[in-house]
């Protein structure tokens, strides 16, 4: 078969509709381009404008439904990790107040919370969702903000509180607004008190 006599490629029928298809891709892409970048009076475009721009598109379009791997959010407390059943995960002692109260509470890495209080030492395990409850509280990273001391040195009959945990001490009379540790004292202060 032979071509044209003007020296030009023969298109098929394909071929030709793809050009056709890439012509006005390319126009329509210059309208829309022009009626924003050159002030024009030009309205924006159409839905239909719109759809022949996408559905022309070489490369697909992403599947909205497909989940994306997007970090947590900064910031976002996550439960601290237990190395070993014998670890000391927070120690919390409470001293003070007008009757001259000394109680302590430990939390271990195999979910138990050794209680004292009055002199009477008890071990009591928490369930599942307690203990991720109590590594989560641990693992806020507000706490790496909280002043290792806190007291309010006028004030008189206030608890201490003396919390160890990730390798440091804090003492607190909770004089100071510290949200992060409060929910923590909190928490383990409830261990106590449980009979």
């Amino acid at each position: 078969m032979s071509g044209p006599t003007g020296g030009g490629a023969v298109l098929g029928r394909g071929a030709a509709a793809a050009a056709a298809v890439v012509v006005v891709t390319a126009g329509l892409l210059g309208l829309i381009s022009c009626s924003f970048e050159g002030g024009g009076s030009a309205a924006p475009p159409t839905a239909a404008s719109t759809d022949a721009v996408i559905t022309s598109a070489a490369s697909p379009i992403p599947n909205p439904t497909t989940p994306s791997a997007s970090p947590s959010a900064p910031g976002s407390p996550t439960p601290v990790p237990v190395a070993r059943p014998d670890q000391k995960l927070v120690s919390m002692t409470v001293t003070g107040g007008f009757a001259g109260v000394h109680h302590l509470v430990i939390l271990r890495g195999d979910g138990t919370v050794y209680a004292s209080e009055k002199g009477q030492p008890v071990v009591r395990r928490t369930s599942a969702a307690q203990f991720k409850e109590l590594r989560t509280l641990l693992g806020d990273p507000a706490l790496a903000d909280v002043p290792d001391f806190t007291m309010n040195m006028g004030a008189v009959d206030l608890f201490q509180y003396t919390l160890q945990f990730n390798g440091r001490t804090v003492m607190t009379d909770r004089s100071g607004d510290e949200p992060a540790l409060d929910r923590l004292i909190d928490a383990l202060s409830a261990w106590l008190s449980k009979k």
